[in-house]
């Protein structure tokens, strides 16, 4: 752009009331490594796939209907259509008595009709995913579309009073016939995380008052977390439902400036966590007796991701913790093992073991750790056309 071009700009916009400051508002995504945004953003060549993977993406995004949690046709037992409402996944009709109640469990058989525009998940997951997308889009383009539509679902979703959804979860994942919503339900919610992100990446786009009352929401949701019978239940999980209540804690209070809060959390996922989930062979006990071990393993690890980035945002070194020979360092090497040597996994899968699942943990792993076992199975992981178009790498 010529210099000329440049000095009208800058007068078009201090006549409409921009000043200087308001043009360099500081971007702090809380979950993305803000050097690595950087550099990718000014050598998009060496990541084009994944970027024109986030750019196909968010040009759908774009014409995606904005679909709040009001529009559902089933209510759940508060009688409150803003309240966030969905059934458990595995779930299905008792085919023993002829109204199908009470529900009965089968682990890994995802039931379908829980992904019904009836109740809320699928949209929760529409509008996460699309806000996720479009932040990131905005980003690497600075393109005000994908800006301006990120805005439209948050004022939807969290601000406008006849649409926004209530700052809880006591609703979530319920049984039919059982129980009206449950704690476990709260691992729903762990794709706010990503909005989150992305309210900070589109700032410069959000007017004052939307900014402040997007934390104000967060805030709320995250005191629900702490303070609700359901996060106590969710808080006293041994398993990933644990792990991801963390992470939301956390990144919820380092978005609403609780530095004090996270670190707390974060305390909590070192002695209680990483001791109870990992063995000292870094087997995950709890999500290998599930019947998609690989894939549970590794989503229990996506969470810790995001803790261990989140401890070196607020002093906490959750990468290195080790009591007793336990250490997450050694769940990303039991994993980064059968990556490598896939043939040798010896759990039987539901669904087969697909080691690509393991993609983003290793690049994580190879951040964190100084150790050869992850620059081979992320080798061999990125001889996957698949992985290289994924959107994760231009976090790295």
């Amino acid at each position: 752009m010529k210099l000329k071009n440049v000095i009208l700009s800058v007068s078009i916009l201090m006549a409409l009331g921009v000043n200087a400051a308001e043009l360099n508002i500081k971007v702090s995504p809380i979950s993305y490594d803000l050097t690595a945004l950087e550099k990718n953003k000014n050598h998009l060549v060496d990541v084009n796939s994944s970027y024109k993977n986030l750019i196909s993406k968010a040009d759908k995004a774009l014409s995606n209907t904005i679909d709040p949690v009001v529009n559902k046709t089933l209510l759940p037992a508060s009688g409150d259509k803003h309240d966030y409402y969905s059934f458990g996944p595995y779930w299905w009709p008792n085919p023993d008595t002829k109204d199908g109640l009470p529900y009965i469990r089968k682990d890994g058989q995802y039931n379908m009709d829980t992904k019904t525009s009836a109740t809320d998940k699928q949209r929760l997951i529409s509008f996460a995913n699309d806000v996720k997308i479009l932040g990131l889009a905005y980003y690497f383009t600075e393109n005000e579309e994908y800006a301006n539509k990120a805005v439209e679902q948050l004022k939807a979703w969290l601000i406008d009073p006849d649409t926004r959804m209530n700052p809880n979860m006591n609703y979530a994942q319920a049984i039919p016939g059982i129980v009206d919503g449950r704690g476990i339900g709260i691992i729903d919610s762990r794709l706010l995380i990503g909005v989150v992100d992305s309210v900070e990446l589109i700032k410069p786009s959000l007017s004052e008052q939307d900014y402040a009352q997007i934390v104000s929401w967060f805030k709320q949701f995250n005191d629900w977390l702490i303070s609700s019978n359901n996060g106590f239940e969710e808080d006293n999980w041994h398993n990933n439902h644990g792990t991801w209540f963390d992470a939301q804690v956390v990144a919820f209070s380092i978005f609403t400036k609780q530095p004090d809060l996270a670190k707390k959390r974060l305390r909590v996922t070192q002695m209680r966590r990483i001791g109870g989930h990992f063995n000292t062979e870094g087997q995950q006990h709890a999500e290998l007796e599930r019947t998609q071990p690989w894939h549970y393993s590794n989503f229990n690890l996506e969470a810790y991701n995001l803790l261990g980035h989140y401890g070196e945002l607020v002093g906490v070194d959750v990468w290195n913790y080790e009591v007793d020979k336990h250490s997450l360092n050694n769940g990303y090497k039991y994993i980064a093992k059968y990556v490598v040597t896939p043939t040798e996994w010896p759990y039987k899968e539901l669904k087969g073991m697909k080691k690509d699942i393991a993609y983003e943990n290793m690049l994580y792993a190879e951040r964190a750790y100084d150790d050869e076992i992850f620059d081979k199975a992320l080798s061999e992981l990125k001889q996957s056309k698949e992985n290289e178009e994924k959107i994760i790498n231009l976090l790295f």
